[in-house]
């Protein structure tokens, strides 16, 4: 894409986008000139459905990948190419609703529980205390850690905001522990091998990875998971959902609402009409239990 690209990097760093997304909007507008070995100047909307359809159905992307797809496209015409009609009909993928996988308070016990590690240790104990992302854990400071009003400030979190999260006494413990022994150098609290740069995403995944194995947890989770589980067991200790919502630095409410329906608190407490039909079956009347015994 040569210059064109250049002017695509100019044009979202301009606009404040955060580097990974740059760097997911040129990668997809790049496989879309390497599909067809064309420029992207040169093609138009007849071109971008089928790459579409090509990614939807041959390469079988996720909705979600697609939607990615369809608003780097978006972007690239509109914005960089100025031809919006090339994509003003282009459909947004139907994304299906699905419900975060939770993990019960047994379960992060036993995760945390297996490392030994106490940097690895600490990572993720701050990310399910605090209900932090793992970027926003792997990016927090030394001084984002206030003892003194038991809050972790995050800098510069999702959407570019910052926000407070708490401060559990038991992680500000284990903090304390972890850099007395490990002492980090640096400004970041979780250094990379180079004390210039913080832990990278892919060694905390698979330190989540590590762990949920070696506790022989079997749940899709990853470690991402510890932000929705922090999310659901605050809800289900009563706490409102406006200040969930807060910590987690939701934008709108109907982000944090999912976490409702996940929620034992209120799915244990309603009982199943089958059951109350058989307990108000005094006389056995309604219904008798199989008499095949094989």
């Amino acid at each position: 894409m040569g210059k064109l690209q250049e002017k695509m990097r100019e044009e979202m760093i301009l606009r404040g986008f955060a580097q990974n997304t740059i760097n997911g909007y040129l990668g997809r507008c790049r496989y879309f000139a390497k599909h067809f070995m064309r420029c992207p100047s040169e093609m138009g909307e007849q071109e971008v459905r089928e790459f579409l359809l090509y990614i939807s159905q041959k390469k079988n992307a996720s909705p979600s990948n697609c939607t990615a797809y369809v608003v780097s496209l978006r972007f690239l015409y509109t914005h960089i190419l100025k031809r919006p009609e090339v994509v003003k009909s282009i459909p947004y993928p139907k994304q299906p609703k699905t419900l975060p996988v939770i993990l019960s308070r047994s379960e992060v016990i036993r995760i945390l529980s297996a490392l030994n590690n106490y940097k690895h240790r600490a990572i993720l104990v701050t990310t399910y205390s605090a209900g932090l992302r793992i970027s926003e854990t792997l990016k927090l400071k030394k001084s984002d850690i206030d003892s003194d009003r038991m809050r972790i400030r995050v800098d510069q979190g999702k959407g570019k905001k910052d926000r407070y999260s708490v401060l559990s006494l038991l992680n500000l413990t284990l903090l304390r522990e972890y850099y007395k022994i490990k002492q980090p150098q640096g400004q970041w609290l979780f250094p990379g091998p180079k004390p210039e740069n913080h832990l990278r995403y892919a060694a905390a995944r698979m330190i989540f990875v590590n762990a949920k194995k070696k506790a022989g947890i079997h749940k899709k989770a990853t470690v991402h998971t510890l932000r929705h589980s922090f999310a659901t067991h605050l809800l289900e200790n009563g706490t409102d959902i406006r200040y969930v919502q807060t910590l987690l630095g939701h934008a709108s409410i109907k982000t944090t609402v999912r976490y409702l329906h996940v929620s034992n608190r209120y799915i244990e407490k309603i009982e199943s009409p089958w059951d109350a039909l058989h307990r108000a079956d005094i006389e056995g009347e309604l219904y008798d239990p199989p008499k095949d015994k094989k």
